[in-house]
């Protein structure tokens, strides 16, 4: 096949030794086409360079049909399913994902923002929580933007994601109607809006339950395996030790969990935890984690219908949308331990 020539449809079902019919179905919707045979179609897709994308649309259209997605972290186990809600949604209604990891640098970001400057992309879909400093001088006035997974800080862009503060209020309830009365919380943080909202359900749930500002320990942290870690080594040095610990996502709970196992304590006999987000991981973990589930793909799905909409002159909504997410109850909370309540 000559390489001035574009590839055709045509050629793809013929390799694929299927209808034409079948290929445009295996590319507009997938889940109606066997498995064996969509990945046949995949194949020829690929070896004839046949290019179905919106790109090659918004070319002969003039205008981008393609969405920036900038994101701190494509490593982080919320990132992908949320990516998958956001990319159902984008290519049912024509158009198409670029991804721009900024691998938590802000200059990174602020390139990024280049491809909405020259129009090679319509909108921005933003992870991180924060426009990059600087934005300002480089697009005037920002094109539709939609923030998820992290409220944006300084943006004043519509937010979709978790009920922060209702899932953390659903993990400090179980722990208190478990007996637990001295809980502490672990990932507090001034930067990350959606940390500090789980500590507020923290503080709301326990004041709920009328338990003493005394018996709260609350330490910061940035979300990693190594921050619950540290927490478990700084806790130790102090006098007092909870009974439980309420982390605020799953990464610092294993954290947690590695920091106790270490010095020869048994979860959940002696420690009870919680972790957030319900990542793939938290299932596997030993014991496996209690934890609170996002509704990730949800997110993405609704995040991008809404940068849709705004991309169509609609209106952005007047307050954030949240969506409320479940408490999983697995192994790694139980009553206090008698050695505690003795204390």
């Amino acid at each position: 096949m000559s390489h001035s020539t574009p590839a055709t449809i045509e050629d793809v079902a013929r390799i694929a030794e299927v209808s034409i019919a079948t290929v445009s179905r295996a590319i507009h919707n997938p889940e109606k086409v066997a498995n064996s045979t969509r990945l046949k179609v995949n194949q020829a897709i690929a070896i004839t360079g046949y290019t179905t994308n919106a790109m090659a649309r918004s070319l002969r259209l003039g205008r981008s049909n393609m969405i920036l997605v900038v994101a701190p972290d494509i490593g982080d186990p919320n990132f992908s399913n949320i990516l998958v809600g956001l990319e159902n949604e984008a290519r049912a209604h024509g158009y198409g994902i670029l991804i721009g990891h900024t691998q938590n640098d802000a200059q990174r970001g602020l390139e990024y923002l280049k491809f909405l400057n020259s129009n090679q992309a319509a909108g921005l879909i933003l992870f991180t929580g924060i426009l990059p400093f600087g934005h300002q001088t480089m697009t005037a006035r920002l094109p539709p933007s939609v923030g998820v997974f992290e409220p944006v800080f300084n943006g004043g862009i519509p937010y979709v994601g978790v009920d922060d503060i209702a899932g953390a209020r659903k993990a400090v309830d179980l722990l208190i109607a478990e007996g637990h009365t001295r809980i502490a919380f672990i990932g507090d943080s001034r930067t990350r809006l959606a940390y500090g909202r789980r500590r507020m359900g923290y503080e709301a749930g326990l004041d709920a339950a009328g338990i003493s500002p005394d018996l709260r320990i609350v330490l910061e942290g940035d979300g990693t395996i190594e921050s619950g870690r540290l927490a478990i080594e700084q806790l130790f040095m102090r006098d007092t030790l909870p009974t439980a610990f309420m982390c605020v996502n799953d990464q610092t709970a294993l954290g947690i969990m590695l920091g106790l196992i270490a010095r020869g304590y048994d979860i959940p006999r002696d420690f009870s935890i919680t972790g957030f987000d319900d990542v793939p991981q938290a299932v596997f973990m030993q014991p496996s984690l209690t934890t609170i589930r996002q509704p990730r793909t949800l997110i993405g799905r609704h995040a991008m219908a809404l940068l849709l909409d705004l991309l169509g002159g609609g209106e952005p909504p007047e307050s954030e949308i949240l969506l409320v997410p479940d408490l999983v109850v697995r192994n790694s909370v139980s009553v206090p331990s008698r050695q505690w309540l003795k204390r």
